[in-house]
Parts: structure tokens; C-alpha cells; sequence
């Protein structure tokens, strides 16, 4: 029988104070110690995530979304090394962000702190319930995780095991929390939670983002759906330009970075598309192509081709499969970017600096790339560790973030008698 979610959201704010203001030491004590366990329970959390796997193979899932979802040794000895990781960052908790003496006299300082409780709402990736879990603990925050129902297995045992680990150093086991139904009413409890849950971050598909955008009461950030592009510019370094695209699409279909559609400049695509289309053709990746294109891309040998539809440009396919279209220019290009994309990661492959300058100035996403893919906004290739997303808004936090976005801060103010 699972526990009602506002009792885990209660449980954990009472966890939440005492681990606000517990020391550095203890919290990357039970960073350690939740890898530690992690490794001494990885036959568990194996067999677990073979449950959730063979039932998602049942459920006919695809090959991509597998990928997210399994874990074996070497990948729980990467969560692990995570959460070594963080423990080597900096404090972000009790800086002093600013310190001044008022008119008055008075000694004012602003100070990091906390945010709280923050919850996650994830889909088919066992390995957040670790990151989640681990960047909270570092910043003094409990946390709530309401992992996806293809990982529920996999993401119960990675929970009993490092709620394990935070009882040996001391600190309430309700620091980490899992909701234990796959029920959507269950997420609508915590979307609901005021006054208990400080932040809710989801972090899966389309559907997923938007339920929650819309119907949270809770403070929300906004997890990127990735609707990304690869652009090639008329003066792009074509070689160069296909080993990028190759990258951004190919080196994991289901992730959130991975390029979803490839614009071409018209000037160049006879001379740019076969071998880039042969090159995705050879990686098993279908082709949805503009007019332009398609002429092109259909006479690839092996090429899966098909004409494009509107909805084609607003796809994140998270699969084998690219959107294709020929554009006028520059600007063109960034107009369908701005208009199909999500705010996520965008490149240009050019060796025009005009061209890098304005397409820079102007694509509105928070990872904008020049002459590299989009595979690398993610936390710990940006230097932030391990990140628990990537923002597509504006507000709080944009881009991959991390621990100091999951902070807050306060104003202290010490006088010697003054009045007002």
C-alpha cells in the first residue's frame, strides 16, 4: 500500500530542516556513502531494472526509451562516480552573496540557502533518482522523486539503497523520498503541494512537461523537450559539417540534446546532402524532407525517405529519424529554428564569423552552438556536475543546471540598537 503523497511531502519537510543546516562534511559524508551503497546493492538494483525491463520490452516500448531505462554494472558504477563528483564541488550554501553597511549603520549580508523540499517528476531514467537525490543532498534540499511506471522497480531499489546510506551518517532516511504509485493523481498531489513542495521539476516528454506546466501550484522549472537543429551554412567546412550532424543525431537517439532537424543552405545542398544523407542512412535513420531535399536524399541508395509535413519541424522524434530542409540564408534559418524549436540547444557549422555572430545574436535557445553539436549541453560537460536538467525558460535557471540553481538566499541584518 503506498503512503499518501502529502504525508511523504510533510515527512520530508520536517527531513528538510535538518539537513538545511547540517555541515559540508555531513552532507559529502552521505554523497560517499550513498555510492558506496550503490555499489554493494548493484545486484539488486540490476535485477530490479531487469523486471522493468523485460515488462517495457512486453509493452512493445522503443529501442531508444530501453536505453534510458537500462542500467548493468558499468552504468551504476557511473552513477556512483557521479555522486563522487559532486561531492568534490564547492559549497553553495552559506555564501555570502553580498555584504554592506546600511545608511544607518547596520551590517546587512545576503546568504545562500536552500530551497527546501524539491520534487521531480521524471519518466524511464532510473539513473535521475540517484543525480535528483544526490544534487539535493548536496545543497541541503529533501526531495520528493516520482519516477516514470516503466522505472518504478529499478527506481524503488536505487531509493531504498540511498536512503540507506543517509541513516550511517546520520541524517533522516525522508531526506530522499519516492512516490510509490505510478498513478497521475499522484503527481497532481504534488503539483498541488503549496507550502510543503518549494520546487517541482519535471523532466520527460512533451506530455509529461506540459501537464505539469499547466497545472502546477508550485513553483515549477521547465525541463526541456528538444526539438534541436543542426544549421549548415553557405561557407560551412562540409566534412567538418557531417561529423557534427553524425554527432548531434546519432550518438543517442532518446536524449533531450540530440539534433532532431538538419537545415541545409540551398546553395550548398547538392554539394553537402548525399554524402550526409548516405551518412544517415548507413546509421539506420529515416529522412522526413522538404521538396528540396527530398530530391536529393531520395536517390541515396538505402535511404528511407519521405516528404515532409508541418508537424515534421515540431518533432522531437527521440528515434532514428531527422527532419530535412533546404533554406534561403541565414536568417531564414533562424526564423524556423525560433518558430519550430524549443529553446533548447541550436548550432550553426559555418566559416563565416557574420554568419556565427547573427545566428548567435538572434536563435533564442539557452545552448547556442557554433562549429560543435548539440551533444554537449549537459551539466557535467559544462563543469556544473551532475546536472537534474536542462531549463528551456527563462526564469530561475536556463540551460543545464545544477546545484546553485537549487538555492535560494536570505538577508542578514545585525544592528546595535537602531530604529526606524
Amino acid at each position: 500500500m503506498s503512503e499518501p503523497v502529502l504525508l511523504l511531502a510533510q515527512r520530508a519537510k520536517e527531513a528538510s530542516r535538518v539537513l538545511g543546516v547540517s555541515s559540508l562534511q555531513v552532507r559529502n559524508d552521505a554523497l560517499d556513502a550513498m555510492a558506496a551503497c550503490l555499489r554493494e546493492d548493484a545486484e539488486a538494483i540490476i535485477a530490479a531494472n531487469e523486471r522493468d525491463v523485460a515488462a517495457a520490452r512486453e509493452k512493445g516500448t522503443k529501442d531508444s526509451l530501453i536505453d534510458r531505462l537500462a542500467l548493468d554494472a558499468a552504468r551504476i558504477e557511473g552513477i556512483a562516480h557521479a555522486l563522487e563528483e559532486l561531492r568534490a564541488l564547492p559549497e553553495v550554501l552559506n555564501v555570502v552573496q553580498q555584504e554592506r553597511t546600511m545608511y544607518n549603520g547596520m551590517q546587512l549580508q545576503r546568504v545562500s540557502v536552500p530551497l527546501g523540499v524539491v520534487a521531480m517528476v521524471y519518466e524511464a531514467r532510473p539513473n535521475v533518482t540517484a543525480d535528483a537525490a544526490g544534487i539535493c543532498v548536496k545543497t541541503g534540499n529533501a526531495c520528493i522523486l516520482r519516477g516514470g511506471s516503466l522505472a518504478f522497480n529499478s527506481c524503488m531499489a536505487i531509493t531504498d539503497s540511498l536512503r540507506r546510506a543517509l541513516l550511517k551518517v546520520g541524517l533522516p532516511a525522508d531526506c530522499v523520498q519516492m512516490v510509490q504509485s505510478s498513478d497521475r493523481s499522484a503527481t497532481d498531489e504534488l503539483l498541488h503541494a503549496r507550502g510543503l513542495v518549494d520546487l517541482l521539476i519535471p523532466r520527460g516528454g512533451a506530455g509529461l512537461i506540459n501537464h505539469c506546466v499547466e497545472n502546477a501550484t508550485v513553483p515549477i522549472i521547465e525541463t526541456g523537450t528538444g526539438n534541436c537543429h543542426v544549421y549548415v551554412e553557405a561557407s560551412a567546412d562540409l566534412s567538418i559539417a557531417k561529423n557534427i550532424l553524425i554527432n548531434a543525431k546519432c550518438r543517442r537517439y532518446g536524449v533531450c540534446n540530440a539534433a532532431e532537424t538538419l537545415l541545409v543552405d540551398a546553395s550548398i545542398a547538392s554539394a553537402f546532402l548525399p554524402e550526409a544523407c548516405a551518412a544517415l542512412a548507413e546509421k539506420g535513420v529515416a529522412m522526413h524532407c522538404d521538396d528540396a531535399s527530398y530530391a536529393i536524399a531520395s536517390e541515396v541508395p538505402g535511404a528511407v525517405v519521405t516528404h515532409a509535413t508541418e508537424e515534421d519541424w515540431a518533432t522531437e522524434y527521440l528515434a532514428p529519424e531527422i527532419a530535412i530542409r533546404c533554406v534561403s540564408g541565414v536568417e531564414e534559418a533562424v526564423g524556423h529554428i525560433n518558430t519550430y524549436g524549443t529553446m533548447h540547444s541550436e548550432a550553426i557549422v559555418t566559416n563565416s564569423d557574420e554568419a556565427a555572430a547573427y545566428f548567435q545574436r538572434n536563435v533564442d535557445a539557452s545552448s547556442v552552438y557554433v562549429n560543435a553539436p548539440t551533444s554537449f549541453t549537459d551539466g557535467g560537460e559544462f563543469g556544473l556536475g551532475a546536472e537534474i536538467g536542462i531549463s528551456t525558460q527563462k526564469l530561475h535557471a536556463r540551460g543545464p543546471f545544477a546545484l546553485e540553481a537549487l538555492t535560494s538566499y536570505k538577508y542578514l541584518i545585525t544592528g546595535t540598537g537602531q530604529v526606524r
